[in-house]
């Protein structure tokens, strides 16, 4: 006797949930569904953005953006990124509507509720994918988890505590630098 097959979600799909300020995603043809962020979430992602956006403005060479805001990564794995960054060489992957393929950097704040996705089912999405940095932001611990592309999927930077006084760089944004006491203020 055989199983039932389960649903599987695919883009047509998502463009039918609600716009009822969760986050709906995709992700190997299953829903996911988080409540909108809290404000410690929402002041971590907008520091970031700020200083992203900041940066990128002078060198010009990609550009940062913030949820809600859709990357396709197949017709089944739709997701929205806290925030993302497309490379000026990767720029095509950039629509009007969405972006059409791996984003070079990925960042997602923990909610209380999306710690194991977050760490868990993204990571290996989007080591699957090719992002080829993830970074994990953790505002309870004030710690960033950094996970860079090798040829061998994968290898997770020291982490940075805002405890320790480390700053936030990386070899994808040469000269980027953000102190976590800016980050986590």
């Amino acid at each position: 006797m055989s199983l039932p097959r389960s649903v599987r979600f695919n883009y047509d799909d998502f463009l039918l949930f609600p716009e009822d300020g969760k986050r709906h995603e995709i992700i190997d043809g299953d829903h996911f569904m988080t409540p909108s962020p809290n404000t410690k979430h929402q002041r971590i992602s907008g520091n970031l953005f700020n200083a992203l956006t900041n940066f990128l403005k002078v060198r010009k060479n990609g550009e940062v953006f913030a949820a809600p805001y859709d990357v396709i990564l197949s017709d089944e794995d739709i997701v929205e990124p806290d925030l993302l960054f497309v490379s000026a060489a990767r720029a095509a992957i950039i629509t009007e509507k969405n972006i059409q393929g791996p984003p070079d950097l990925v960042v997602e704040i923990l909610s209380a509720g999306t710690r194991k996705t977050d760490e868990v089912v993204k990571r290996k999405l989007y080591e699957r994918y090719g992002v080829r940095e993830y970074w994990i932001v953790d505002p309870e611990l004030e710690t960033i988890k950094i996970h860079r592309l090798t040829d061998q999927g994968y290898v997770r930077a020291p982490e940075l505590t805002h405890e320790a006084h480390d700053s936030l760089s990386s070899p994808l944004l040469p000269g980027f630098q953000m102190p976590l006491t800016d980050l986590f203020t």
